[in-house]
């Protein structure tokens, strides 16, 4: 069973983009470009920054996490990225 994460990148326009996967360093590379299938807002936006990441249990709450953290404002995602920091 792998662990599950909820991150926050940083895109090189200054726009936050919040996902769930199970490789995070992976996950970076597609972002990036290095790799294909980053998604489709990142990749007009490269180069991306990881800036927060959480660890969940399961997908479910991965992505019910993720879904919290994207009705965030933008205030908000930066106090949250900063108290990690």
């Amino acid at each position: 069973m792998s662990e599950w994460y909820v991150y926050m990148l940083k895109c090189g326009d200054g726009s936050y983009y919040t996902g769930i996967t199970t490789d995070l360093c992976r996950r970076l590379d597609e972002h990036n470009g290095i790799l294909r299938n980053g998604a489709r807002y990142t990749r007009a936006r490269q180069p991306v920054t990881l800036i927060y990441q959480e660890c969940c249990e399961n997908r479910s709450q991965a992505s019910k996490r993720e879904y919290a953290i994207k009705q965030l404002n933008r205030a908000d995602k930066q106090a949250l990225f900063s108290q990690s920091s």
